[in-house]
């Protein structure tokens, strides 16, 4: 039943079409940030925990692989105890996907709840980038993740890796 709830949704997602995204407000209007505005939001779930997801158009035949996309979730969580276990299960998840390689010596990072990592997605390596805030008993996850090497050039990487610090820095606020 479950399953065929999901698939309900997901169908009505894409027949609504892609919703371009830019001011987001999320737990009630606790959590805002802003994307850039070729983002789009292609699903979005409520309660808890409370699910955004944008597409980040790749133009390239990488894209027809892989789905560069980028994922807010606010999760209640109590105190600070029940943050640092979310984060400890979000980081036990990302190490069981196939192919993870933590990525090190990288300095692009904000802080500690900060992961770097690559993992195997439908064959292709995908780099990830997470970062981790605990606010008013809520644990917020931004998630990016793109294709490590895309034939869409360093351009769109940049450009990828701009919107994804934007909107970790507007997060951080």
């Amino acid at each position: 039943m479950k399953l065929l709830r999901h698939a309900a949704l997901a169908a009505a997602l894409l027949m609504a079409g892609p919703a371009l995204a830019s001011d987001v407000s999320m737990a009630n209007g606790a959590i805002t940030f802003t994307t850039p505005a070729n983002w789009m939001g292609i699903m979005e779930t409520q309660g808890d925990p409370e699910v955004r997801v944008f597409q980040v158009p790749d133009p390239s035949p990488t894209a027809s692989n892989t789905l560069a996309r980028v994922t807010v979730t606010v999760k209640q969580v109590g105190d600070i105890g029940g943050y640092q276990r979310y984060v400890s299960d979000a980081n036990a998840k990302a190490q069981a996907l196939p192919g993870y390689q933590p990525i090190r010596g990288v300095s692009n990072t904000n802080g500690p709840n900060d992961y770097l990592y690559t993992a195997k997605e439908s064959g292709e390596t995908i780099a990830y980038v997470e970062h981790y805030w605990f606010r008013d008993g809520r644990a917020i996850q931004l998630r990016c993740l793109r294709p490590a090497s895309t034939q869409a050039g360093a351009a769109w990487q940049a450009a990828f890796d701009k919107g994804c610090s934007d909107v970790a820095n507007s997060l951080a606020r």
